[in-house]
């Protein structure tokens, strides 16, 4: 959906950006699988809504921000998480040394050759915001865990059952068994302001609850995927840290304002450029998920693209802006209402579009069967079309990530192979292929260790040459064990991933 070489380089920039760090923890031993994880429906469960606060003179704070703060921890929780995970160790050297193999035969080899099975800790925050036990917090703090306790600010444990997530606005919902807890109002992320002083409140690096104070550095920051699919992030400078993740970002009123996810750091600590889901959007994530068990969106049909001034010049257009349409989906509610490619979607419903990740955003939260009205640019003109949006099924929803449909490749990113790209990996002008640019560390993938920067050249003996062979090459894979030629820095070689 986006340009695909300024997308995988926010794939390398990716590397910077430390949204699992912030659940990070520790690695243990085996574990066996929690019968009580799975995606639950639930009745309506009654939320807290901030109800348009008068503003705020920081005047009233003549002696700090305790009246804000302290309200607000104890609605604050710290969420441990297990998993299990397959981890491929490559053998050692000495143990293929054809001496030593003589005397004590292949069975470090064969040791080295199987996945190991390991248990793996995190440490992450969540916010309560129903008095009956319903938590808010990020997908990648629970997301694959077979075991998850939560302590509240008096160190009482609980044991929480995931009652829905949501990976591609990193958004997840718990339930504990518990009544009468202290709960966090939900503001309105849509009134916040450049230079607005938020408090980021979590349990960094589990120390405990911490309180942190920033301001709102930028609203509506898109990475173009580098950190979740849909992306609207409040940045600020208040410090985020590894366990602050699903923790609560507040304003001066204490109403919560957006759930903490991510920081950028070129070395792994904070360095004031952090990232919060804003509430918004998290609340209407978690109400579909309360409301279906999952989330439903909207499905417009079309891969789009930024439009930079020079794709600007090129089109007709007087200046950059808007989405550009590289392709439509056949037999899509883009198709049946005439969009084509190379049409230029500059507003929805009335609304200038900023860019692809703005479209993206907003046809995602329209519920299917909606008729949206979209002004294009097509041929130096402007005309208006009236779309009625379709639902966005599982198979779409991963097409449009570039993840592959098989049960092996889950998990797995992938983008065309560039010139540039190939230059970068350090790969001869001949190669062809898809690039690697994300792959869960929990996936069979990553156990067979397939790596981001990787060239997948073929799937199953058929070469792919870009994404769409990549996807036909898998399509009828299932739930078989897929072989892949792999080209890893100008070498090729040969992984087979076994479905789990």
């Amino acid at each position: 959906m986006r340009n695909k070489t300024a997308s995988v380089r926010r794939g390398m920039f990716a590397a910077f950006v430390v949204a699992g760090l912030l659940a990070a923890g520790l690695v243990g031993a085996r574990v066996s699988h929690w019968s009580g994880r799975g995606v639950l429906g639930a009745e309506k469960v009654p939320l807290k809504i901030a109800r348009d606060p008068a503003p705020v003179s920081l005047a009233d704070f003549k002696n700090g921000f305790s009246s804000v703060i302290d309200p607000a921890l104890p609605a604050v929780v710290n969420i441990s998480s297990t998993k299990v995970v397959k981890r491929q160790y490559n053998m050692p050297d000495m143990f293929s040394d054809p001496f030593f193999r003589q005397f004590f035969g292949d069975q470090f080899g064969r040791q080295f050759s199987q996945p190991q099975t390991e248990r793996e800790y995190s440490l992450g925050s969540g916010v309560i915001v129903n008095p009956d036990g319903y938590i808010l917090t990020n997908n990648h703090v629970v997301g694959g865990a077979t075991d998850i306790e939560v302590f509240t600010q008096g160190r009482r444990k609980y044991k929480a059952k995931v009652v829905g997530t949501d990976q591609r606005t990193d958004v997840a919902v718990l339930k504990i068994d518990a009544t009468a807890l202290p709960t966090l109002a939900l503001g309105d992320s849509s009134k916040l302001k450049v230079g607005d002083v938020v408090f980021a409140i979590g349990d960094p690096f589990g120390v405990g609850e911490t309180a942190t104070m920033g301001i709102v550095s930028a609203t509506g920051r898109a990475l173009g995927g580098a950190i979740e699919h849909y992306e609207d992030f409040i940045q600020t400078d208040a410090s985020i840290n590894p366990g602050n993740s699903g923790g609560a970002l507040i304003d001066l009123h204490g109403d919560l304002i957006g759930i903490n996810t991510a920081i950028i750091s070129g070395g792994g600590g904070n360095q004031g450029v952090g990232f919060a889901i804003p509430i918004d959007l998290a609340r209407n994530v978690m109400e579909q998920i309360l409301d279906h068990g999952k989330v439903v969106r909207g499905h417009l049909g079309v891969a789009i693209q930024s439009v930079d001034p020079d794709m600007a010049k090129a089109f007709g257009l007087s200046q950059g802006g808007g989405a550009l349409v590289g392709d439509v989906t056949s037999d899509s509610p883009a198709a049946k209402a005439g969009i084509e490619r190379g049409d230029v979607i500059l507003e929805l419903n009335g609304q200038a579009v900023s860019g692809p990740d703005d479209l993206s955003l907003r046809i995602s939260q329209t519920p299917p069967g909606t008729t949206i009205h979209l002004k294009i640019f097509r041929d130096g003109k402007t005309r208006d079309v009236a779309v009625t949006l379709d639902e966005l099924s599982e198979k779409e929803a991963a097409a449009a990530a570039g993840e592959a449909v098989s049960a092996a490749m889950q998990g797995v990113q992938v983008e065309n192979l560039t010139p540039e790209i190939g230059r970068e990996l350090g790969l001869s002008p001949t190669a062809n292929g898809v690039v690697v640019t994300s792959v869960d560390a929990s996936s069979p993938a990553a156990a067979a260790d397939l790596r981001r920067g990787d060239v997948i050249e073929e799937v199953n003996r058929k070469p792919v040459r870009d994404v769409e062979q990549y996807r036909q090459a898998l399509a009828g894979s299932g739930n078989q064990a897929v072989l892949l030629l792999v080209n890893r820095g100008g070498q090729t070689h040969y992984l087979v991933v076994q479905p789990e």
